[in-house]
């Protein structure tokens, strides 16, 4: 996480007893000050109150203490420091990430570098002998990894299967094969366990290039993993390598003389879990023709994939009520999840899955399962889909002042889906409750990664910007950033359109400052926004020097982009808003240098821009320039340039060739005043 949620916890029950015990210690003295210790104490009936009966406390002698106990202690007396980022980054103050884009890198060139580490360190043990911590840290030591048996035998199979050594578990067995040894059927379950857990592949990549090469084969071997009939991708077919036929987890499943139902079950999980769901269901189908059962595991794959097997809604329904069956059968207890598996069949099947989920739900509630935070992101889905917004507050109703812990792997979508649902319903307060169960125990431990924490924060920002007051606003920006999450530019527009109708304008520098921090300076439609509201009112001269600065910033950023970086366009809008902020300051030449951009990029002026340059040059009185104001707008035949030459004349004073001038950049003013002069 980028940041963390602390829970206050409280151990004012040791304080409470350690302070109603009054216990001696042997040998203090035996004044009032000295204490004994035993096993037991009592407290007797005082003469106060003789009705009083006798209450035991018994002390134990022994308290075993959680090995992260004293940590927790500590860390509950310590609150989160809003202002500082992640602490995985405080190690090097040069490495402090500025915006989302080098929190991402430098989050992954940490990592990477502990796996160079780790690399290092595995590869050549004999470098790391030498045992200097105390006490030992065995993480801290080279693994090892080289097998020891090298005779070709059955242990020499465990110890590679134990080594996760994929290629090397197979040679062996091969070798055993040729050999004419028989191997156990615990150690040919084995086998396939590591082969069908990682997809008949070594569980580490040495390059990306074998990457590259080992994708390319599965897309060529399994082509009827590809999408079918117009259909999306599935989740599973992105979740690693792809299973390929004839694999060697196949060919030693068929080599095995024999089978039980640990056999079956391993490579219907693995077939589930790269991607092959049909051969799945097949070899399901194989398995009961062999009168085995499967185990609840099993039936959570056959279910998670029933989409990948069936297209037709109804069909999808009927085969998922048919492995239900077959539990009953086989008398599998399902777990919570088993109807995980269920609700997450019926989010993919259409208006039926509303139904049927309510069905779900009072099947888990018979069985006395309690429901996970991946049930309700489920059922949230489900209902969605089918136009129900209602279910949203029985859910919060449901889970207000609950505390969580991760029991499925979707849970980590829950609360980031649920924010997106808060946002759409535009509902802040119930933002709110979500966002105070999220603050429960350590339910912020299940709010999912970097990615999912940076989404639920930028939609409760965004809705609290829309639905609050600027107060309230600034208090959650200054709660959020940059410690839990960095804005983009979308937050970041939704906060000046806070500034904006709150009337605060006067902050937009301070903002500024923030975007370019946040690296969002190189998005043209943020610093068009920010130039616009600037440059819409007239504000104190203090104020105005500052939009100005911020104006010179902007420009600086249109005219200088790296070589490797696509030029911006300058458009008419933002030329004449920093040309108005440069005038109202009085930097006539600046302003005078945009009104030429105008000129170099074909783009037309507005007549508030003019204005505001001829005021501007009124302040500086310079008539020379006035003239020319009005000789460039007569050059854009714009329809102001009558009423800025009657401005000029009226407000300088003029010589007769700049009169002369005026007079032949505009007609109609010397028709003016040949009239006034009759």
């Amino acid at each position: 996480m980028a940041g963390r949620w602390v829970r206050h916890g409280s151990w004012q029950q040791v304080i409470l007893l350690s302070g109603r015990s009054s216990l001696r210690l042997p040998g203090a003295g035996k004044g009032e000050g000295s204490r004994h210790c035993s096993g037991r104490a009592s407290l007797q009936k005082t003469e106060a109150d003789p009705g009083v009966t006798e209450e035991e406390i018994v002390v134990p002698r022994k308290k075993t203490w959680d090995k992260l106990a004293v940590l927790q202690t500590l860390a509950s007396t310590v609150n989160r420091d809003p202002t500082a980022a992640h602490y995985m980054f405080q190690d090097d103050p040069y490495l402090l990430p500025r915006h989302s884009f080098e929190s991402r890198l430098f989050s992954l060139s940490k990592e990477s570098g502990k796996n160079a580490a780790r690399y290092i360190v595995n590869e050549f043990p004999r470098f790391f002998e030498k045992d200097i911590a105390e006490p030992h840290i065995p993480c801290l030591m080279p693994e090892n990894l080289a097998p020891q048996i090298e005779e070709v035998s059955e242990a020499a199979l465990k110890e590679r299967v134990q080594l996760r050594r994929v290629k090397a578990s197979v040679d062996m067995f091969d070798q055993l094969l040729q050999a004419g040894t028989p191997l156990s059927l615990e150690t040919s379950n084995r086998l396939l366990d590591l082969l069908c857990f990682y997809g008949d592949r070594e569980p580490t990549r040495e390059n990306q290039f074998e990457q590259k090469e080992e994708l390319e084969e599965s897309e060529e071997e399994a082509p009827d993993q590809r999408k079918r009939r117009g259909r999306s991708w599935k989740t599973s077919d992105f979740t690693g390598p792809k299973w390929r036929e004839n694999n060697n987890a196949e060919r030693i499943f068929n080599l095995m003389p024999e089978r039980n139902a640990h056999s079956y079950c391993t490579m219907i999980r693995g077939m589930v879990k790269h991607g092959a769901g049909v051969r799945a269901h097949d070899m399901y189908t194989v398995l009961l023709n062999d009168r085995h059962t499967a185990d609840v595991y099993t039936f959570n794959a056959l279910i998670l994939a029933v989409p990948e097997v069936k297209e037709n809604y109804t069909e999808r329904w009927e085969l998922v009520e048919d492995l239900l069956k077959h539990m009953v059968q086989q008398k599998v207890q399902p777990n919570l999840l088993t109807f995980n598996a269920v609700l997450k069949t019926l989010r993919k099947c259409g208006g039926m899955g509303k139904s049927l989920s309510l069905k779900v739900l009072k099947e888990m509630k018979a069985l006395n399962i309690e429901p996970s935070l991946a049930t309700f992101e489920h059922l949230l889905s489900i209902f969605y889909k089918s136009g129900s917004m209602e279910i949203i507050y029985e859910v919060m109703d449901e889970i207000e002042g609950k505390t969580f812990v991760a029991q499925d792997p979707d849970d980590a979508n829950f609360f980031a889906s649920a924010m997106r649902k808060c946002h759409s319903l535009k509902d802040v307060e119930l933002a709110y409750r979500l966002h105070k169960v999220l603050e429960t125990g350590d339910n912020w431990k299940l709010i999912g990664d970097a990615q999912q924490q940076s989404l639920y924060c930028a939609k409760f920002f965004t809705l609290v910007c829309m639905m609050e007051q600027l107060d309230v606003i600034m208090k959650w920006y200054k709660e959020l950033v940059p410690s839990l999450f960095y804005p983009n530019a979308q937050v970041m527009w939704d906060l000046l359109q806070a500034l904006d109708t709150a009337n605060h304008l006067k902050m937009v520098p301070e903002f500024w400052n923030e975007i370019k921090q946040f690296g969002l300076n190189n998005r043209p439609e943020l610093l068009e926004e920010v130039l616009a509201l600037m440059a819409r009112e007239i504000h104190s001269q203090e104020i105005q020097m500052s939009f100005a600065n911020c104006a010179a910033d902007i420009k600086s950023i249109f005219e200088t982009r790296e070589r490797n970086q696509v030029p911006f366009e300058w458009t008419a809008t933002a030329l004449g808003n920093i040309a108005i902020l440069f005038s109202r300051v009085g930097r006539i030449q600046e302003a005078w240098n945009m009104l030429e951009l105008f000129k170099r990029t074909n783009r037309v002026p507005s007549d508030k821009v003019m204005n505001e340059v001829l005021t501007c040059t009124k302040q500086s009185n310079t008539p020379h320039q006035a003239v020319e104001l009005v000789k460039l707008a007569a050059a854009f035949s714009l329809p102001t340039t009558a009423e800025l030459a009657r401005r000029v004349i009226e407000e300088f004073e003029l010589s007769e060739e700049q009169k002369k001038t005026l007079e032949d950049a505009d007609p109609q003013s010397s028709d003016s005043s040949d009239s006034d002069s009759d």
